[in-house]
């Protein structure tokens, strides 16, 4: 009778897992290419459809990554015997799956963050050379 319980404890994770998982990347897949989109024109402001393109390839590469680990994670064990390990086991399959993505998250952030630096410095006017010495100036006071 156990075995059955914890069999059903094991569908009933799998199922909010699954559920959750495919949710929460819909979700954030939007959002990400929603405001992604201006930051990315920002990035590749001399080419917006570079931009456009990338924020579509970071899409696709979004559901991929989630998905697939998503996937990974799947497997529960076989510890889940009551209720409150079901609750347990799915917080921490929830858990891992939303760090992992918010590191990723974060260094393509970083990524970008240097490629725009990069470019900002590239536009940038030249320095201008100095027109007098600060020594030369004040000898002449």
């Amino acid at each position: 009778m156990t075995n059955e319980i914890a069999t059903n404890h094991l569908i009933a994770v799998y199922a909010a897992y699954a559920a959750a998982s495919i949710a929460l990347t819909c979700f954030l897949a939007r959002t990400l290419f929603r405001n992604g989109a201006v930051f990315l024109e920002d990035v590749f402001a001399d080419n917006p459809r570079m931009a456009s393109s990338v924020n579509h390839l970071l899409v696709v590469g979004f559901y991929l990554l989630n998905l697939g680990y998503a996937l990974l994670l799947l497997k529960a064990g076989d510890g889940v015997i009551t209720a409150a390990d079901a609750i347990e086991t799915l917080a921490r399959k929830l858990g891992a799956l939303l760090l992992a993505l918010g590191l990723v998250h974060m260094a393509n952030l970083y990524v970008f963050h240097r490629i725009r630096r990069r470019g900002q410095l590239r536009m940038a006017p030249p320095p201008v050379k100095p027109q007098m010495q600060h020594a030369t100036a004040t000898a002449h006071a």
